[in-house]
């Protein structure tokens, strides 16, 4: 069995009687409150609908642990002890004893988690003691060329907090959104952009490049997005989809590309929204 550490993530634990109520109060996703080996994607956001932080949610030893990107855990973590307020939830800070890692391989030990929906399946999530996952393999490109073959944009490599909405990262496709239960942060902005269908952005495929992350996607002459974290040639990008009429006729860095979009997608390039 082979792990690959992800070095840029931070591990949070959720204890307590009321932790699953504060989580699913709180965050986009359907949280998990039971251990049944899987994975739940999720995103904390915004009164007004952007991403702050976002990562995996699993449950296990009577808690459910989170990870997120090193860049936010700052603020994630004060902002959940503030919205834990009075709630019977212990919330564990593990950055320092704890690390997170990524294998493909169907079973891993320690706390692990399968990130899968009917759309990809991204292997499983694992948390372990800093001092077990000594020898794991310090390279976490594995996890993203997965990642990024699969459409999946992350906070981080990819874009930063405040910067996007959950649809242009097509959470409401990938069940990083559940649509049934009551209200959370920002949860007005989601239901708004999925009964009026104004989601104007979504993550795209691009490969042929060796551009750096952040460099536009231009086409006709206009910027339609910027592009991901690049690895083996390929990125992810979240782009105007209306502004790519012709895909043929895309360039990054002033160069040709091929952009495609993944195989979970309800979209189609060219697709145009009404405005709010």
């Amino acid at each position: 069995m082979t792990i690959y550490l992800r070095a840029d993530r931070a591990v949070f634990r959720f204890s307590g009687p009321d932790a699953h109520k504060l989580l699913n109060d709180v965050v986009t996703g359907h949280v998990p409150s039971e251990d049944n080996g899987m994975a739940a994607w999720w995103a904390l956001l915004s009164p007004q609908g952007k991403v702050l932080a976002e990562g995996l949610a699993g449950y296990a030893e009577d808690a459910i642990w989170l990870d997120v990107h090193q860049s936010v855990a700052d603020d994630f973590f004060k902002r959940m002890k503030m919205y834990r307020l009075r709630a019977q939830v212990v919330i564990d800070d593990l950055r320092e004893s704890h690390r997170v890692g990524f294998t493909p391989d169907d079973e891993a030990g320690f706390v692990s988690h399968h990130y899968k929906t009917d759309q990809i399946d991204l292997g499983r999530r694992v948390i372990a003691p800093a001092d077990a996952a000594v020898d794991w393999v310090q390279d976490d490109a594995p996890y993203h060329r997965e990642r990024i073959r699969a459409g999946i944009p992350q906070l981080g490599p990819d874009f930063g907090p405040n910067e996007v909405f959950a649809h242009d990262l097509g959470m409401d496709i990938l069940d990083g959104i559940d649509f049934v239960k009551g209200c959370y942060v920002g949860q007005e902005v989601v239901s708004r952009m999925k009964h009026r269908g104004t989601a104007r952005r979504r993550p795209v495929l691009i490969s042929a490049t060796t551009a750096a992350p952040g460099t536009p996607v231009v086409a006709n002459g206009r910027e339609a997005g910027v592009i991901g974290q690049v690895v083996d040639g390929a990125t992810t990008a979240i782009v105007r989809l209306d502004r790519i009429t012709d895909p043929q006729g895309v360039t990054v860095d002033g160069s040709p590309v091929t952009i495609s979009l993944p195989a979970w997608a309800t979209y189609q390039f060219g697709d145009a929204v009404a405005e709010e």
